[in-house]
């Protein structure tokens, strides 16, 4: 993964840290440093925001091996200054396997929260007031932030846990697509409620307020987009007609071509047989590195993904999307009746939604 550092493998599961994690710990260490703290004050908060990241870890790997017990993997987990991230190759539908999936990641916090409480003796000052971490504290404050963590990750707004959570409870009385559409309502409701108070109180909950509403309307729209392709194949969004272009013609062919017509995407062939497929990102960028006088071989993507006409059109969507590829063959190396390319879905449900 680009800009993040692999940290190691649980359960075949990768784990990467973001470089921006780094922007954290300068900014914790400045802030101790301008409080005029010391050496051993700055190294124990330090050591506490790691093991709450260590937390957030444990917290995304439930998601993911509940996810795996539905046959689901799980691309990589990535760690941010925000929290974590799992990437799934995609979301339990079935709501009881959403619900599973959804309460995974909060039921570590409790599980972890309620271990620190069986095992600490109790302490007479009140947790809520702790200002400096050290050795006298240091599992009574992340214990208070375990329990932070299950709690916030609840909140029945998307891109949260709970957001998942209220939709799968939904589900069970009504389609998906509705159950969403409620779900992301209440959330993009709750997020102009935290930007509100953040204006007067906490200008991080304005950060909080964007990020749900944001990440509401993100998963509306993505479900919104499933619901549309269901019940469709690859064969009713089929580009008949492939445009190519030889392995030996020039970047300066290919911007030709690209210019002249619509198409944005190229079937590469060599002697007339398939060798890959050229886009528009591919041509722009060969411009800039290799000049217009180089050969299209030498920037053409080289991995052909070919798809049979009866696949579902949202199982293509998702392939696509894990490839990181806008522009797949349809049929077989012996025999290609179609293309696929992202701007042809694009259109294909923008249709679809004015049919609906």
């Amino acid at each position: 993964m680009k800009n993040a550092l692999f940290l190691g493998t649980v359960s075949g599961i990768k784990i990467f840290i973001h470089w921006t994690f780094l922007i954290l710990i300068g900014w914790l260490v400045f802030s101790n440093l301008s409080r005029g703290l010391g050496g051993t004050e700055i190294v124990w908060s330090v050591l506490f925001v790691l093991t709450i990241f260590g937390c957030v870890t444990l917290h995304e790997l439930g998601h993911a091996l509940a996810a795996k017990r539905f046959n689901i993997k799980t691309r990589d987990i990535t760690l941010l200054p925000i929290g974590g991230v799992a990437q799934l190759e995609s979301i339990p539908e079935k709501p009881q396997e959403e619900l599973i999936v959804a309460l995974a990641g909060p039921a570590v916090n409790v599980v972890i929260f309620a271990l620190l409480l069986l095992v600490l003796p109790r302490q007479a000052e009140s947790l809520l007031e702790l200002q400096q971490i050290g050795p006298s504290n240091f599992l009574y404050a992340l214990m208070l932030v375990n329990m932070w963590l299950a709690l916030f990750n609840m909140i029945p707004a998307f891109p949260m846990d709970g957001g998942r959570v209220f939709r799968a409870l939904l589900a069970f009385r009504m389609d998906r697509a509705k159950a969403t559409r409620i779900a992301a309502g209440l959330g993009q409701f709750l997020a102009i409620g935290f930007v509100f108070l953040g204006f007067f109180y906490n200008p991080f909950l304005v950060i909080i307020g964007l990020f749900i509403f944001l990440g509401a309307q993100s998963e509306a729209q993505h479900t919104e987009t499933q619901s549309l392709m269901r019940g469709f194949t690859v064969r009713d969004a089929l580009l008949v007609e492939i445009p190519d272009i030889a392995a030996d013609a020039t970047i300066q062919d290919a911007t030709d071509k690209l210019l002249q017509g619509q198409n944005k995407h190229f079937l590469v062939k060599n002697d007339g047989h398939p060798v890959g497929t050229l886009g528009r990102d591919e041509i722009i960028r060969a411009l800039g590195n290799l000049g217009k006088q180089a050969l299209v071989r030498d920037a053409m993507r080289g991995d052909l993904t070919y798809l049979p006409p009866s696949t579902p059109l949202e199982e293509a969507w998702k392939t696509m999307q894990l490839q990181n590829q806008s522009f797949v063959l349809v049929g077989s190396p012996q025999q290609i009746v179609g293309a696929l390319d992202s701007d042809n879905i694009a259109e294909f449900l923008m249709i679809r939604a004015k049919l609906r």
